[in-house]
């Protein structure tokens, strides 16, 4: 009998803990920390989310396509990134440099990209060719921004200083001011570029 006691103590004991860490740990502190973020970040918290006509477009987050169904760039878009964008099959390739399938799919981009831009292969930039780690990544390098500029001008009928000027509002800096390189965020710009066009 006393056997049956302390056992029942105990679990009596372990089930008003676990009441107790469920309340504190599985309800107070996630309702805490959700208000938390929406008071001081609400937008970031919410996934940053970029809208357009009243209509969300897309997140500042994460790269999307400017194509159409068959794949073939938008010549009045900037590009991103070579990539799908589907969020469920993120991830990097695992193809290495002494890759000879990796070595001929840049080379292809490098075509593609230079045949869009109507520029020497020469000229298109590494970002232009490759994915990032996560494949969503919806920054580009300035370089590559500039390089589109010329093509969006003409399809969209605009001077192409007034589209270099817009891809110049849309450099940002390096993070804190030393980490990473300066970059483009596609989707930010291409909203830029649908305002500068109405």
């Amino acid at each position: 009998m006393t056997m049956f006691r302390s056992t029942a103590r105990q679990f009596a004991v372990a089930a008003k803990a676990l009441a107790l860490f469920t309340l504190l740990l599985g309800i107070a502190y996630p309702l805490l920390a959700t208000a938390a973020a929406q008071t001081a970040a609400g937008h970031l918290a919410n996934g940053s989310p970029v809208s357009a006509g009243g209509n969300i477009t897309g997140s500042a987050l994460l790269g999307q396509s400017f194509t159409d169904d068959s794949g073939a760039a938008l010549p009045q878009w900037f590009q991103s990134r070579p990539g799908t964008y589907d969020g469920a099959v993120s991830g990097g390739s695992n193809l290495g440099p002494s890759s000879t399938e990796l070595a001929e799919a840049l080379e292809e981009r490098r075509q593609a990209v230079a045949g869009l831009e109507s520029v020497p292969a020469a000229d298109v930039p590494a970002d232009a060719l490759t994915a990032s780690a996560s494949g969503l990544d919806p920054h580009i390098s300035p370089e590559y921004a500039y390089l589109q500029a010329a093509r969006v001008a003409q399809a969209r009928e605009l001077p192409e200083p007034a589209v270099r000027a817009l891809v110049d509002t849309a450099v940002q800096g390096r993070i804190a001011g030393f980490m990473g390189e300066p970059t483009v965020n596609v989707l930010e710009l291409n909203m830029a570029l649908r305002e500068l066009d109405n």
